[in-house]
């Protein structure tokens, strides 16, 4: 079977999609499937070519028995609605492009952004080929949230441009019941849509010890280290942790790593700088490789969104990592993820930008029975969220869909 997959992260890229999506090709290249790649050059979330890449329009490689084929976009740093809408439709493009050249059984396109499906959707036209819908995040309604664009002529355009994709895909998945539980209030057919959850590479992500080494280099030895770890942009409010940190400053054993880039990023330092924080630590993004060493030194797992309704839907990937880890969770996210966590007893969990409920769960959180218990929990939760087993699954899916 022939899988032509669009996405616009892969690896070197180390954000949840790229992520999920490498890890997914390379179990179905395992059970024999053959499988092709359309991305850009690797640029996110700074917005700036790799080191030994080169924005080209069009360059083969192979990575882990998955070709991969890059083409070029319109790069600019992850900030910005106009230039990113002008990377965004110049993926579309030359992945159409691209595509067209491509022998496929069938063609799955991943969102965010919402403009690869609008290429997958077109390809499927040309090339008379079945594709599927992976739909990572509820876009457009998910950069209304945000206040990236507010509602009128330009937001309906593409929620009909939407309502079009989900029609023409011969299966959409999701990663959460909530976003399919959305969708058939909607109105379209629950046996079209399935969920495929988010999850972990157990055999990247398992406990070891704290990497000393490493806790020298940033200073931080005998310190309580609560870290979030992932992209700095406008949904994970970072400016509501920062300035609980700078409100537990006089708490001397606590202290806040953030590591990681994207379109806050440079607003945060700032903020950093202006409250004078004494006690928070902020980092760029490292290899995926290297993640887990900076995960190995946390004490807490911190995860954070704005409070929002639409933000109940989501499952933040970070929890799978930190759980498969032993890293117990604090997390401000309300809706299906503090389902899973307190379900699991792998965390605690806050009302989103509620300082005083942070500080209170962080509290009960420390307490060595507590943290003991969530440790377990986290085992647990990580044994259930195998990416291997996903994979699978989605596989099951992929083929029962060509044979139709």
């Amino acid at each position: 079977m022939r899988i032509l997959f669009l996405t616009d992260n892969f690896p070197p890229e180390v954000n949840a999609p790229a992520t999920r999506t490498f890890e997914h090709c390379q179990e179905w290249v395992k059970a024999g499937a053959e499988v092709t790649i359309i991305t850009g050059e690797p640029n996110f979330p700074q917005g700036k070519v790799y080191a030994g890449y080169k924005n080209q329009f069009y360059k083969k490689e192979t990575i882990n028995g998955i070709k991969v084929i890059r083409v070029w976009t319109y790069i600019v740093p992850n900030k910005g609605i106009l230039k990113r809408t002008l990377d965004f439709i110049s993926f579309s493009i030359t992945s159409f492009f691209a595509g067209l050249f491509q022998k496929a059984d069938i063609i799955i396109a991943t969102s965010p952004q919402f403009f690869t499906a609008l290429s997958a959707r077109t390809l499927h036209f040309w090339k008379h080929t079945p594709w599927i819908m992976e739909v990572r995040d509820l876009w457009p309604e998910s950069i209304k949230t945000v206040g990236a664009i507010k509602q009128g002529k330009i937001i309906r355009y593409w929620e009909w441009q939407e309502e079009r994709c989900y029609n023409s895909a011969k299966k959409i998945v999701v990663v959460t019941d909530t976003f399919k539980k959305k969708l058939i209030e909607r109105g379209f057919p629950e046996n079209k849509i399935e969920v495929i959850k988010n999850g972990v590479n157990l055999d990247l992500f398992k406990p070891i010890r704290k990497d000393q080494e490493l806790l020298d280099k940033l200073g931080l030895r005998d310190k309580k280290i609560i870290g979030y770890i992932g992209t700095h942009g406008m949904a994970h409010k970072l400016d509501f942790i920062l300035r609980c940190a700078k409100n537990m400053e006089n708490q001397t054993e606590f202290h806040f790593l953030f590591l990681g880039d994207g379109g806050n990023k440079e607003e945060l330092l700032k903020l950093k700088e202006e409250l004078k924080c004494t006690n928070v630590t902020m980092l760029p993004s490292v290899s995926k490789k290297d993640v887990k060493h900076y995960i190995s030194i946390l004490d807490i797992c911190l995860i954070n969104l704005r409070k929002d309704p639409l933000f109940t839907t989501v499952i933040p990937s970070k929890i799978f990592e930190n759980a498969a880890m032993a890293i117990p969770i604090l997390m401000g996210v309300e809706g299906e993820a503090q389902e899973i966590v307190e379900s699991y007893g792998a965390g605690l969990c806050f009302e989103p930008e509620n300082e005083d409920d942070f500080k209170k769960k962080l509290s009960q959180l420390i307490v060595p029975n507590t943290y003991k218990q969530c440790q377990a929990g986290c085992l647990k939760l990580a044994a259930d969220f195998n990416r291997k087993k996903l994979a699978r699954r989605m596989l099951k899916i992929i083929e029962n869909t060509v044979e139709k």
